[in-house]
């Protein structure tokens, strides 16, 4: 019994310890993969003067763009497998990116997550297929930032004379300031429009929301305002009006917001 008891005890001995070393070399290859999976891109330029332009063309991921005191241009990304290229130019103030044309018959490429961190005057023009666009922080002459599929896209602290931000489905926020004249187009075909602005504020609005006619002007709604269509559209003026305010949501709603 001694015997046969010891013999048992030696195969459960030698099968914890398999078993040990197989999960070991199963978190071992998962490791290797993850790290594999993924590459990192990182590099700096500097933007000297008061003319600089970001340009970016993604095909998928997260891009977040933040403006900063910093006279120079940051960007670093995450390349997941099949990792893409990433060349970007530099030329004469204008940062170009454009992973569309520099991976052009490659077939498919992973996803690549942009943080990148411009001067606070920088003009921003991104856009992806798919993937979320974030920009804070930024007072320019030119805010754009386009999904051409599916994709939320966030603007915040921002206060550019031109703000253009379009997608298919998701939510659109704009959490800025309007100046005088400046021209502001936000348009989506499914999602939430938010627009966060001071109080007061001076616009001219129209604001188009054809199937839901769903539009919340929050404390701007009043006398100046009048509704079209059965409420589809709204149009009227705030304040003096100066600056122009276009709100076009096709299958969602239009909120306003009190920054």
């Amino acid at each position: 019994m001694h015997l046969f008891s010891g013999s048992v005890g030696g195969r459960r001995g030698r099968s914890k310890t398999t078993i040990l070393l197989l999960m070991s070399v199963v978190f071992f290859m998962l490791f290797a993969g993850d790290a594999a999976a993924q590459k990192r891109f990182s590099k700096s330029y500097p933007a000297g003067g008061e003319s600089v332009r970001l340009e970016l063309v993604n095909k998928s991921g997260t891009v977040t763009v933040i403006g900063w005191n910093r006279p120079e241009i940051n960007i670093t990304a995450t390349l997941e497998a099949p990792a893409a290229t990433v060349v970007p130019q530099n030329l004469s103030g204008k940062i170009i990116v454009n992973l569309v044309r520099d991976n052009a018959g490659r077939g498919e490429i992973g996803n690549v997550n942009f943080t990148i961190r411009v001067p606070y005057y920088t003009a921003v023009d991104i856009e992806t297929v798919i993937g979320n666009l974030n920009v804070s922080n930024i007072s320019s002459t030119l805010v754009r930032a386009h999904v051409s599929s599916e994709g939320d896209i966030t603007l915040t602290n921002i206060s550019a004379a031109g703000v253009s931000a379009d997608n298919i489905t998701g939510d659109i926020l704009f959490d800025g300031e309007l100046r005088p004249g400046g021209y502001y187009r936000l348009q989506s075909m499914k999602g939430t429009i938010s627009i966060r602005i001071p109080i007061p504020s001076n616009f001219t609005l129209v604001a188009t929301a054809p199937s839901t006619r769903s539009i919340s002007l929050g404390a701007f709604d009043g006398g100046s305002m009048h509704p079209l269509g059965n409420g589809r559209r709204i149009v009227g003026k705030a304040g003096d009006g100066s600056a122009s305010l276009q709100v076009t949501n096709q299958q969602g709603a239009i909120q306003f917001i009190q920054r």
